[in-house]
C-alpha cells in the first residue's frame, strides 16, 4: 500500500469515526431531554441483568428459532469485527496481516471468523425469508410500514454484503498466497473461502490483487458506513441494549410509582399546622410539576433511551392482548412514535441554535392517540416479552396520568369509578353503609 493509500485510509477512518462521534453526541443530548431519574440502586443486580440479558441474550431464546439465529448473527458480527483492529493497523501503516506473527492461533482465529461469516449469511437469509416471503405476523403488522419496514431489509443487505466481501477478500488473499505473490505471506486458515478461491484460477496476478484490494477497501468502508447508519436505524440497539438493561426498572412489574408532587401535596393537606394559603418559598415557589406526560420532555431519560433501543421486533405487540383483540394499541408503535418525536424535537433544537421553539405539536394526540392509551390493560405483557427490557407501559401510564390529572379526560367509565371511590370508598355506586353487606351473604 502506497503512502497515498495510507493517507486516504486515515482520512476515511477519521471521517467515519468523526461523523459517528457527532451522532452519538446528538443521541446523548436527545436522551437527556428527558427528566432526571435515579437508576443507580442495586448495582450488583443491574450488572447481572446486563450480563444475562444484553450479553447472554437470555430473553431472545424464549423464541428458539429467532433467538438462536440472532445469537449467530450477534456473535458473528461482533467477533468478526475483532479483525477490524488488524485492518485498521494495516491500513494506517501499509502492512498486511500484521497479526500473523501469532502463528497457529492466528490461523485458528481466521478459520473461526470464516465459519461465523457463513453462519451469519445463512441466518440473515432465513431472517429475510421470515420477514419478506413467509411474512410473519409481527413483521407484516400494520404499524411496521414505510421506513421501519425498509430499514429491516437494508440491515439484512448490509450484513450479507459485508460477510461476502470478507470471504471474497480472504479467498483472493489465499489464492495470492499460494501463487507466491509479493507481500502476501502464508498466514490464516480458510475453511470457507477456499471453496471460492477456484474462481480466481486463470486470472492474472494483477487482476486478483485488484479484486483483493477492492474487497478489502469495500469491507472496511462498508463497516464505517454501517457504523454510521446505526444512528438512523433500529440497529442502534447494538450499542444501547447494554445501558438499557443496566438502567431498567428493578421494581416488581405492576408496582405503580407515586408522583412526588402529589405526595407532597397530600402531606401538606394532612398537616394540621400547615397554612394552605401561605405563599410558597424557596424551591416550592417554582411552578408545580406537570402531572404525567404529554410530550417527550415530560418523560424520564430512561424512557427516551428505551425508545432509541427499540429493535422493532414486534414481540411486545404480538404479546399484547389489546392488540390481539383488534384494538388500536401497539406497544411497538408507542416506542417508535416516542423515538420519532424525540428526533423531531432534537432537529427543532438544532435548527434554533440549541433552544427548543414550540412547534405546536406533542407526543400526545399528534403521535399517540387517547384511544391507544386507554386500550392498554396494563398487563405488562409487552414489558415481559421485550428482549432488551424496554418498558412501553411506563410511557402509557405517564400519558394516562396527564389525561386524568391535568385534563380530566378519562373515559366515562373510569370517571364514574373514581367518583364512586371518592364518594363511597369503593368502585361501585352504593352507600358506604352497605359496604360490608357482602359478609352477611358469605
Amino acid at each position: 500500500m502506497s503512502y497515498i493509500d495510507n493517507i486516504l485510509f486515515v482520512l476515511i477512518l477519521a471521517a467515519g469515526f468523526g461523523y459517528f462521534a457527532r451522532n452519538i453526541k446528538k443521541l446523548i443530548r436527545n436522551i437527556k431531554l428527558g427528566r432526571d431519574i435515579d437508576r443507580t440502586d442495586n448495582p450488583k443486580e443491574r450488572w447481572a441483568n446486563m450480563t444475562r440479558i444484553a450479553l447472554g441474550q437470555s430473553k431472545m431464546v424464549r423464541r428458539p428459532v429467532a433467538g438462536i439465529l440472532h445469537i449467530i448473527v450477534y456473535v458473528g458480527f461482533v467477533v468478526i469485527n475483532i479483525e477490524l483492529l488488524e485492518i485498521i493497523i494495516d491500513g494506517i501503516f501499509g502492512t498486511h496481516r500484521l497479526f500473523s506473527f501469532m502463528g497457529g492461533f492466528y490461523n485458528v482465529l481466521i478459520g473461526f471468523f470464516e465459519i461465523l461469516a457463513l453462519g451469519v449469511i445463512v441466518s440473515v437469509a432465513i431472517f429475510y425469508i421470515r420477514r419478506n416471503i413467509i411474512k410473519l405476523w409481527r413483521f407484516a403488522h400494520g404499524d411496521l410500514k414505510g421506513w421501519p419496514k425498509s430499514d429491516g431489509n437494508i440491515i439484512l443487505y448490509f450484513e450479507t454484503v459485508l460477510m461476502l466481501l470478507f470471504l471474497t477478500m480472504n479467498a483472493a488473499d489465499f489464492h495470492l498466497q499460494m501463487a507466491g505473490a509479493e507481500h502476501y505471506i502464508a498466514a490464516g486458515s480458510f475453511p470457507i473461502s477456499q471453496f471460492i478461491e477456484p474462481i480466481f484460477r486463470g486470472m492474472s496476478e494483477g487482476t486478483v490483487i485488484i479484486i483483493e484490494r477492492a474487497a478489502w477497501w469495500m469491507h472496511i468502508t462498508g463497516i464505517l458506513i454501517f457504523m454510521n447508519y446505526l444512528y438512523f436505524s433500529k440497529h442502534l440497539h447494538i450499542l444501547l441494549a447494554f445501558p438499557n438493561t443496566f438502567y431498567a426498572n428493578l421494581k416488581p412489574k405492576g408496582q405503580f410509582d407515586n408522583l412526588e408532587s402529589v405526595t407532597n401535596e397530600v402531606k401538606l393537606m394532612m398537616d394540621p399546622n400547615a397554612d394552605p394559603f401561605a405563599a410558597p418559598a424557596g424551591d416550592a415557589a417554582e411552578a408545580p410539576a406537570k402531572f404525567g406526560a404529554s410530550d417527550v420532555q415530560d418523560l424520564n431519560w430512561v424512557q427516551l433511551m428505551n425508545a432509541y433501543t427499540c429493535t422493532e421486533c414486534g414481540r411486545c405487540t404480538s404479546s399484547c392482548p389489546a392488540n390481539l383483540t383488534g384494538k388500536k394499541l401497539s406497544p411497538r408503535k408507542i416506542m417508535m412514535d416516542t423515538r420519532d418525536r424525540v428526533e423531531e424535537v432534537g432537529k427543532n433544537i438544532d435548527a434554533n441554535n440549541g433552544t427548543f421553539v414550540d412547534d405546536g405539536k406533542s407526543l400526545l394526540n399528534d403521535y399517540i392517540t387517547q384511544e391507544e392509551l386507554w386500550a392498554c390493560t396494563s398487563c405488562n405483557g409487552c414489558v415481559e416479552a421485550c428482549p432488551v427490557n424496554i418498558d412501553p407501559l411506563s410511557i402509557i401510564m405517564d400519558m394516562r396520568r396527564y389525561l386524568v390529572m391535568e385534563q380530566s379526560a378519562a373515559p366515562t367509565e373510569l370517571n364514574n369509578m373514581m367518583t364512586n371511590v371518592e364518594n363511597n370508598g369503593a368502585p361501585w355506586q352504593y352507600s358506604q353503609m352497605d359496604r360490608l353487606n357482602w359478609k352477611d351473604e358469605a
